[in-house]
């Protein structure tokens, strides 16, 4: 005869299950969205703004003597009295590395969001993938897909999506296989122990990639527009807590959100990465495009995602 004990922990089975079936309901039509949002964005960042090997033209420089002879443009030359070199743009493929957070807390939607957050989550992954593979470079899923450049990127995510039935993937992502030198896209809510996400930004460090954290927000927990005797349910422990005047939590709560936010920020550009915040109430292509200006440098995208009152 079970005991309540394994009665609970196939309960508990069957529900992770049920939820990974469903995410994996739910792939096809996120991939759909995921390319539509994809071709709004501007694709392809092999350049990487320094000299290296390429095709792509990058600027005229005076000729250094010991190079050779074959690199000198003469055409160029010729129009004055210098002898000029001709260089490429760098084009080596990157490795960039992308996880999606599975965890409960991922599922919340309020009334005022678009969508879950593990929907928006899911989308930035696979909208990132499709524009990436689109400019040869090598993606990879810590745990589930080595790196490599295919042009299907995004099918190849989602198909291993759909597949992976056997966790939520609440823990962090496994970063044995992580190298310097290579980029990693982490999309999360960030809503675990403060102590945790910083154990895991330093076991980053000490891998070497270059961080890019994704914070999926919905607008309830930026704006807490909680009001009067309201019910407050963690759904990662299931834990419950009452608040007969939730309006009075409203200054604290924001004041402890924002600092959290503000650690996370300053240790992930200490790595030199970036963090980027993704409303579930405003266009998940704003996230794109800032996030495409990070990884290619573009100051102009980055500076046009952030402007105060940027429309959603």
């Amino acid at each position: 005869m079970a005991t309540i004990g394994q009665r609970s922990e196939r309960a508990g089975q069957a529900h992770t299950l049920q939820r990974a079936r469903h995410r994996a309901s739910l792939v096809p039509d996120l991939l759909v969205d995921a390319r539509r949002i994809a071709n709004t964005v501007m694709a392809g960042w092999h350049g990487r703004r320094k000299r290296g090997i390429g095709e792509t033209f990058w600027q005229y420089r005076p000729y250094q003597p010991g190079e050779t002879l074959a690199r000198i443009d003469w055409r160029r030359s010729a129009r004055d009295d210098h002898t000029y070199v001709r260089d490429l743009e760098w084009e080596a493929a990157h490795t960039v590395w992308l996880w999606v957070d599975l965890s409960p807390s991922m599922l919340f939607k309020s009334r005022g969001a678009r969508t879950s957050k593990e929907e928006r989550a899911l989308i930035v992954a696979i909208a990132m993938a499709d524009l990436l593979s689109a400019a040869g470079e090598r993606i990879g899923y810590p745990g589930l897909l080595r790196p490599r450049a295919a042009r299907n990127g995004a099918e190849r995510l989602a198909t291993a999506l759909m597949g992976d039935l056997d966790h939520e993937h609440g823990d962090w992502p496994p970063l044995s296989m992580v190298r310097r030198h290579s980029e990693m896209l982490i999309v999360s809510d960030f809503l675990r122990p403060i102590e945790e996400c910083e154990a895991f930004l330093n076991d980053v460090a000490q891998h070497g990639p270059r961080p890019h954290l994704v914070e999926v927000a919905d607008p309830a927990e930026e704006d807490f527009p909680y009001r009067g005797r309201t019910e407050f349910l963690d759904p990662e422990t299931g834990e419950r807590i009452t608040s007969g005047r939730a309006q009075d939590w409203h200054a604290e709560y924001r004041a402890l959100r924002s600092a959290r936010r503000a650690t996370l920020r300053q240790r992930t550009h200490m790595l030199g990465g970036s963090y980027t915040v993704s409303r579930t109430d405003q266009l998940a292509s704003e996230t794109l495009v800032r996030l495409h200006g990070l990884l290619t440098g573009n100051p102009e995208e980055v500076a046009t995602v952030d402007a105060p009152g940027a429309s959603p």
